[in-house]
């Protein structure tokens, strides 16, 4: 009581105006109030670790010495920090300023005019239009495979206006010479911090969708310029803060949760538990909120490309591809026979195609040569401004990011009944509206198995499982690739053993339709107590064949591995999904295993129910 008698008596100094109302029940309330606790990012159960805290892990970010936890003393400490006009710590923490000065009623005493700084910020930063970006997942990047959001700030409502526009995104401050295994042991454990940051936009359309190839979804919100003032000011606070940062919870997606709660104060988005926050699920929840007034779709160059190419017939292409190592050909009589806007458009593509093979190089003087002369030939030849690209499903309209399992079957002559658990994300066959074709990311994938003559045991656990198609065509001939590692049963010398692996390799893939033949080379490594060296390197390849058919996803191929001791393994097998809604689904699973000694046959009947 006597601290917050000698408070009451700094404010009523300070500030008599408002000592009236400024009671300790009065300033424990507004303690609770959701608006400050979200200006102060308090954990509201929304996370597994630092619950009752603030998610600000730096001291700077607070007056009060325990003021992550102790958030009365926090309101406290701000009160008397910003109370005096020409206050400069009004001028470092104006979205709480101005938070108290609606709370408490305070007179016009200047308020934020005498901060210069923050004025010619909020000066160039929009406030008419503030939109959630999505760019799709990107499995060439760890950081980036599930997707990402960002916010975007628009100084007007014209979609069109977007370059000049500002991008507020959250990431981790990774080392540079981090690699991928150790970013991911890194970011679920906590190990980086985490930043907001403040962009020009243009630099985040060159880096999503020209130079990481990845669409872009973007979803106005439903905020007025107040509210999107009120979060700018809160940007203002945050910047060089770090937050813990969590690759699956405290991510990217969450952290853009906390400001939208910041505008909009009343519809708490980061309230309940989360044992995960994919980028997906964040879309999901502002819908469920009525936070969303529209989407935009903006195809990435790569989507652009192949609309282009599959408008051109064998020979043309073949001409596209002659077009991009001697542009003079163009001159040819082969080329010239063709219409105009043919002309145009294989000239149009064969420039697109040259600098998206170079994007990431810096331009040759042979290139830019090139680039030019194919320019020419797109001048000179009249045709549309551009190709529409057929709009696909949006990310949001896909099966959930968890799910359960349960099933049965026959494993030769015994019989056997599955559950099973994954924590994310999708498999090549899942109902695949909403995600990539071809893309597979899977992480935590667990199943248990009971038979007949034996009690429930682990049959296979996942870690990660990562596998990426990309078709190769007449023009662009991409490498695929896939990684997998955990726990499974396997047979050797004629016993099933809990074996723990690692492999992975590259392949290629092709698309016809909606036929996705492919074929990897594999390397492998395995622990198992059958074999003498703790690790027994083997290697093998896989081929098969993706089916997306409008009702079902089918999934045929072989794979085999022959090991250092000679011992060896391979499969046969067909996987067809069936899905019954968007969250759940019927997948009938055959195989013919084979190894040195013996080999079995095996049929499952599994149901799969999908979750947020």
């Amino acid at each position: 009581m006597r601290l917050q008698a000698r408070i009451l008596c700094t404010l009523i100094f300070l500030c008599p105006a408002i000592s009236a109302a400024s009671t300790p029940a009065d300033l424990a309330a507004l303690a609770s109030d959701p608006e400050w606790l979200a200006l102060l990012h308090v954990n509201r159960g929304s996370t597994l670790h630092n619950r009752g805290e603030s998610y600000v892990d730096d001291d700077a970010f607070f007056l009060a010495p325990d003021g992550d936890v102790d958030f009365l003393a926090e309101l406290n400490a701000t009160i008397t920090a910003v109370a005096a006009a020409h206050s400069p710590t009004r001028c470092r923490f104006p979205a709480r300023y101005q938070f108290l000065v609606r709370r408490l009623a305070w007179p016009d005493d200047g308020g934020l005019s005498h901060c210069d700084e923050l004025q010619h910020w909020l000066a160039h930063i929009p406030n008419q239009r503030a939109v959630l970006v999505f760019p799709a997942s990107y499995l060439n990047s760890p950081s980036s495979m599930f997707g990402h959001t960002l916010l975007r700030l628009d100084d007007s409502k014209n979609p069109d206006s977007v370059w000049h526009s500002w991008a507020v995104n959250f990431g981790a401050a990774i080392a540079p010479d981090d690699n991928s295994i150790v970013y991911v042991y890194r970011g679920l454990a906590g190990g980086y911090p985490g930043q907001f940051v403040i962009v020009p936009y243009v630099t985040k359309i060159q880096e999503y969708s020209h130079m990481e190839n990845r669409d872009m979804w973007e979803y106005t919100l439903n905020l007025n310029s107040e509210q999107i003032e009120r979060m700018n000011l809160h940007v203002w606070e945050l910047r060089g803060i770090n937050f813990d940062y969590y690759f699956l919870d405290e991510n990217c997606s969450f952290r853009l949760l906390e400001l939208i709660d910041v505008a909009q104060p009343g519809i708490s988005q980061t309230d309940g538990l989360r044992l995960a926050e994919p980028p997906v699920n964040t879309v999901r929840a502002l819908y469920k909120a009525n936070l969303i007034s529209g989407r935009i779709y903006r195809p990435s160059k790569a989507v652009q490309i192949e609309s282009e190419r599959q408008q051109l017939s064998d020979a043309e292409q073949r001409l596209v591809k002659q077009l991009i190592a001697d542009p003079a050909i163009a001159s040819s009589d082969t080329f010239l026979a063709y219409p105009e806007s043919q002309r145009h458009l294989m000239a149009l593509l064969a420039y697109q195609i040259l600098r998206f093979e170079h994007r990431k190089e810096d331009r040759s003087q042979d290139v830019a040569h090139r680039s030019m002369a194919l320019l020419n030939i797109v001048n000179r030849n009249p045709g549309p401004a551009d190709y529409p690209v057929i709009t696909p499903p949006p990310p949001e309209d896909g099966h959930g990011t968890q799910m359960l399992s349960i099933g049965g079957g026959q494993e030769d002559s015994n019989d056997f009944g599955e559950i099973g658990y994954r924590f994310t994300y999708h498999d090549w066959i899942d109902r695949n509206q909403g995600f990539l074709k071809g893309a597979q990311i899977e992480a935590a994938d667990i199943r248990l198995r009971s038979t007949d003559s034996g009690s429930l045991k682990l049959q296979s656990a996942d870690l990660v499982h990562i596998r990426s198609l990309s078709a190769r065509n007449e023009l662009i001939k991409p490498l695929s690739w896939f990684v997998q590692g955990g726990l499974e049963r396997a047979e050797a010398d004629n016993q099933e053993k809990l074996v723990r692996f690692v492999q992975g390799g590259p392949g290629l893939a092709w698309q016809a339709d909606n036929l996705m033949p492919y074929a990897f080379i594999t390397a492998r490594l395995e622990n198992n107590s059958v074999y003498s060296p703790f690790l027994e390197p083997g290697a093998g390849a896989q081929a098969g064949l993706l089916w997306y058919l409008p009702y079902a996803e089918i999934n045929i191929g072989s794979d085999g591995t022959y090991f250092a001791n000679d011992d060896y393994r391979y499969r046969y097998f067909t996987h067809i999904n069936i899905p019954i809604s968007r969250q759940s689904a019927i997948r009938l699973e055959w195989q013919h295993k084979t190894w040195r000694g013996d080999h079995e046959d095996e049929v499952s009947l599994t149901w799969r129910q999908f979750f947020d």
